[in-house]
């Protein structure tokens, strides 16, 4: 489960589960990514709670020397998320954040999930055209959290 190969360049890109191995790799990545992050997206400890949930639904793309992306989704039985969805920058326009979003909706789609949603930083602009290019609409909803043991 969780392994899809596809050709890349000159080499072979593979989406697969994340292992621990990968984790310095990942926390890299994120924190290139992701720089406007809060401190409740730490990476490591990002990692180490989707890690626990031990759900399956935490994916790395690799030529099998770096990691070139990530995904992880999530769902509970109503609706799929999709979260940390990164490439790297040597990696970008290549097909791989595509490859990973339609790797996650296939897994969450095997298990019966109806729907997927994801938020974006409103003035990512760039991110959102990437979303819409997969068939993703903005939704008129207003997207509220609050921290918990605050």
């Amino acid at each position: 489960m969780g392994v899809n190969g596809m050709s890349f360049g000159r080499g072979f890109m593979l989406i697969r589960n994340y292992v621990a191995e990968d984790r310095d790799a990942v926390v890299d990545l994120w924190l290139a990514v992701f720089p406007r992050s809060t401190g409740h997206n730490d990476p490591g400890t990002s990692i180490d709670r989707k890690m626990a949930a031990d759900d399956g639904l935490f994916f790395v793309a690799t030529d099998d020397v770096n990691v070139a992306g990530t995904v992880m989704a999530g769902y509970d039985g109503h609706r799929g998320w999709l979260y940390s969805v990164a490439v790297s920058l040597a990696f970008r326009r290549r097909g791989v954040g595509t490859r990973l979003v339609r790797h996650a909706e296939s897994e969450l789609t095997r298990r019966g999930c109806p729907k997927v949603n994801l938020q974006v930083i409103a003035d990512n602009s760039e991110v959102v055209a990437f979303y819409q290019s997969l068939g993703f609409q903005v939704e008129e909803r207003i997207s509220m959290g609050k921290l918990t043991g605050e």
